[in-house]
């Protein structure tokens, strides 16, 4: 299977996928990568919400996320941050967050920039080494200075789509919504680009020692929630 840059840019495009960053500069930018930030509703989900209706997710896009950790464990022999910034307190994200042993989730948050500020104080990651999936308008301050962005398809937003089209604030924007598992379109794609698709899914067929060694160091990771109190980002979890 050819994984060039090139070949992925066409095969992702005919799915719906429209690169604003070409392929091979986006593969460039995934160089200097070190965590990966998702927004909850209309990204991992259709966004549904209402009376005793609690936010979903899929084990596809759960998946997806495993296996791009482990891309990245397997190129940068690390783990990278992994995390959820939802503007709402969705108890699915954490429940997941928690099982996935994603490290953070910031919760009730509905300036998102704050979020990011808080990773460079903590973590001494610069916001261009941060990839971003969002779907709306509550994501754009951290869209405007991470170093990739990830915009999740919603047909019913064509004026949204061209303001962030317009001001420069996505490389690349699904051919599939929340509900169609946009998450696992853009891990796969981020995998492809990294060079290491083919080898992530024959180590996990085997359960290779490269692996199991990844999942042990993975499982170590506790999941920390953040929220702001009295106008200051704290940990505090949300079970």
């Amino acid at each position: 299977m050819d994984l060039s840059p090139e070949n992925i840019e066409e095969m992702f495009s005919k799915t719906g996928g429209e690169f604003l960053t070409s392929a091979t500069q986006i593969a460039e930018k995934l160089e200097n990568i070190k965590a990966y930030l998702f927004d909850w509703d209309g990204v991992f989900n259709a966004g549904i919400k209402g009376v005793a209706t609690h936010s979903t997710y899929t084990e596809i896009d759960s998946m997806g996320t495993n296996l791009l950790r482990f891309g990245h464990w397997l190129k940068c022999s690390e783990l990278p941050l992994f995390g959820i910034i939802t503007g709402q307190n969705n108890k699915s994200a954490y429940e997941l967050s928690k099982r996935e042993h994603f490290q953070l989730v910031y919760y009730n948050l509905l300036n998102k920039i704050e979020a990011l500020n808080h990773i460079e104080s903590l973590y001494k990651i610069s916001h261009d080494q941060v990839a971003f999936v969002f779907d709306d308008a509550l994501d754009l301050s951290v869209a405007q200075t991470c170093g990739l962005r990830f915009l999740v398809k919603r047909t019913a937003s064509p004026l949204f789509e061209s303001y962030v089209k317009e001001n420069h604030l996505c490389d690349y924007i699904c051919g599939h919504s929340g509900a169609e598992h946009a998450v696992r379109e853009i891990c796969e794609l981020l995998l492809g680009l990294a060079g290491v698709y083919s080898e992530a899914v024959d180590e996990r067929i085997i359960f290779s020692d490269k692996y199991t060694g990844y999942l042990t160091k993975r499982n170590t990771a506790v999941t920390s929630g953040y929220t702001v109190n009295n106008g200051t980002i704290s940990e505090k979890n949300i079970f």
